[in-house]
Order: C-alpha cells, then sequence, then structure tokens
C-alpha cells in the first residue's frame, strides 16, 4: 500500500517538537499522515531543526512561534486547525539545573501546561500524548519501578511533571479526554538518517556530554559520585532510543482516538546501564578514549532508576527493541554530522 499522505489522517499540534524528542516523533507522525503544526519559541532548538523535520517528514511543518504561556500564540496556533490531538513536549527539561532555577521550571513547566489545557478547552480538542518523566519517582523502593511506585520527585523538574499529570488527569476527568502520560526514562540516540539529534544550548545529560569528551571540545567527563551502591559505584539509568520512544508516542496517539480517562505509563527498555558502561559503549562506538574524573556525588542524583514498562506492553504493545549500542552509534552519527554544520 503506498503510504498515507501528509495530513490524509487530520491535524496535530505538537508543542516544543522543535527540540530532541518532538522532533523525532513529529516525523514518524508526518509519515503516519498527519499534518503537524509546531509551536515552539526556539529556545532551546532552531528553524535548522525545523527545516529538517519537513525534510524528513515529506511535508512542510507549520511553525507558530512564541511562548506556551501566551493565550494568543496557542489560538493562533489551534486557528490552523481543526486540531484533531495535541502532543505536549514544551518544558524546561534538565532535572540539575531546575535545582538552582525552580521558579522558572514552575512558570514555564506548569504554566503552559495550564496554559495549554486551557486552549484545548477553548478550541474543543480532546485527545492528548504528555510529555512526563521517569523524575516524577525520585528515589524508587522498588527497582525495576512500575506505575504503581508512589510519586516522590527530588528536583523541580520531577515536580513541575508530576503536576503536569494531576492537571490533565483532572482535565480527563472533567472534560473526558482521552489523555497518555508518557514517563520517559532517559532519551538518547538519533534519527537513523543522523539528520536529527540532541543539540541542546545548555549541555548537561550524560550522552551529549559524553559525545563532547570524545570529539575533544571537553577534557573529561566528571563521573558524580563512585559511591552509589551499584556494581562499578557509578549511577544506573534505563537508557532508551528516541526512535522507541517515538513508536511510543505514535502507539499512545493511536489509543486516545478510542478511549477515555488518563492512563500512565513507564517508557523505558527495563534494563539499566551505569555510568561507567554508557562510557564503555561510546568508547566502542567512536573509537576514542574517554578521559574521566571524580566528583562529589550530587544530592538530586538517585542511585538507581530502571523501568518496569510491562503495563505499556501488555495494555498498547509497544516495547523497546534498540540497544545501547545502537543509541551510541547513532549518537556519534548525528554529532559527526551536526558538527559540520
Amino acid at each position: 500500500m503506498p503510504d498515507p499522505q501528509p495530513g490524509s489522517r487530520g491535524t496535530l499540534l505538537a508543542t516544543g517538537a522543535a527540540g530532541f524528542i518532538g522532533s523525532h516523533v513529529a516525523v514518524m507522525a508526518m509519515q503516519a499522515g498527519w499534518r503537524v503544526v509546531i509551536l515552539d519559541d526556539l529556545s532551546n532548538s532552531s528553524r535548522d531543526s525545523v527545516d529538517r523535520i519537513s525534510a524528513l517528514g515529506g511535508a512542510q511543518v507549520e511553525l507558530v512561534q512564541g511562548d506556551l504561556c501566551d493565550a494568543a500564540v496557542l489560538d493562533r496556533a489551534f486557528a490552523l486547525g481543526p486540531i484533531d490531538a495535541v502532543l505536549h513536549f514544551a518544558a524546561l527539561r534538565f532535572p540539575v539545573e531546575s535545582v538552582h532555577r525552580p521558579a522558572a521550571y514552575y512558570r514555564v513547566n506548569v504554566g503552559g501546561s495550564a496554559a495549554l489545557c486551557e486552549a484545548m478547552e477553548r478550541h474543543g480538542t480532546r485527545r492528548l500524548v504528555f510529555s512526563s518523566s521517569c523524575s516524577v519517582y525520585g528515589q524508587p523502593p522498588v527497582i525495576p519501578v512500575p506505575e504503581t511506585c508512589p510519586r516522590a520527585p527530588l528536583t523541580p523538574y520531577g515536580a513541575t511533571k508530576a503536576v503536569g499529570e494531576d492537571l490533565f488527569e483532572a482535565a480527563a476527568t472533567a472534560l473526558s479526554w482521552s489523555v497518555f502520560n508518557l514517563r520517559y526514562f532517559n532519551p538518547v540516540g538519533a534519527h537513523p538518517s543522523h539528520e536529527l539529534g540532541e543539540a541542546p544550548r545548555t549541555i548537561t545529560n550524560l550522552v551529549p556530554v559524553v559525545m563532547e569528551v570524545a570529539m575533544g571540545e571537553r577534557d573529561s567527563l566528571v563521573v558524580y559520585g563512585r559511591e552509589h551502591g551499584t556494581p562499578d559505584g557509578s549511577c544506573i539509568r534505563d537508557y532508551i532510543h528516541v526512535m522507541d520512544l517515538a513508536e511510543a508516542h505514535m502507539v499512545a496517539l493511536g489509543a486516545t482516538a478510542d478511549s477515555s480517562g488518563c492512563r500512565s505509563y513507564n517508557v523505558g527498555t527495563g534494563r539499566g546501564y551505569s555510568v561507567l558502561e554508557v562510557v564503555e559503549a561510546a568508547r566502542r562506538a567512536t573509537g576514542h578514549a574517554i578521559p574521566l574524573t571524580t566528583g562529589p556525588a550530587r544530592p538530586e542524583d538517585v542511585a538507581e532508576v530502571v523501568a518496569d514498562s510491562s503495563l505499556i506492553q501488555q495494555e498498547l504493545g509497544w516495547r523497546a527493541t534498540r540497544s545501547l549500542d545502537d543509541m551510541l552509534v547513532d549518537s556519534v552519527g548525528w554529532r559527526r554530522r551536526w558538527a559540520q554544520r
């Protein structure tokens, strides 16, 4: 069968989709036949990213540039509809930074979600997939962590995601919306074309920092704490390829058409890797040494967080298929291409 034409399935509003995760989901949605309108202030992305989304998606993305907290900007985006569903990525997203800028994180993340909720109500849009985070769990008492685990965020970033979940769950109950909260674990990797990837203006996450060290742009990687009670002493996280994550969004988006209420799902691989294991995978992918130094453990760093993703597998039929080596190979391919721009 021929590929569906962009727009044949309807129109999506994707907030913050010029950024890392949203850009990959936007391309996948366009290739599946959706017309995509992006609302983004480009504070952590660029118009170049939007152009590459259009090229890979096979149609021109419509960009509304502005502040998600501005009702007039939101109305301008919804006027390009009717909007059938919303993918909500827009947020400040660095847990460590949020500890030092809590007011900004609440203003943007909570304020933006509230403004979006009001705009959806004004314009009659009832389907939403929300970009949440495993940060809502804090230091979970059980590994792998199920969705039934109490939320106990340790950072303002995690707290704002928990508030967003509560807000959209209340809207789903009061307004008969269909909402899926996807609790991401640690997205890495890049599009297989290496035309899209992670290019934040503030680089704090592990894999982008490792890439800079491997490319000689930093002297060394600081490993924060070697006494976390894990096998090699460094923190363990569940890393997921951004393409697996994009596929989870498409499955959740499809499910919003035939459901109501609010569901929350972990989106991870169920396999944890330590900082040192990620470094070794990066050495394999780059062929370069990655010098390490040790810094003090940070209070916001939990020892281990790994997903129990059995619920989304059972209910939506999604599971991650790409390995840590796949993630690092694509990260390297994107980083080398991006460095040449």
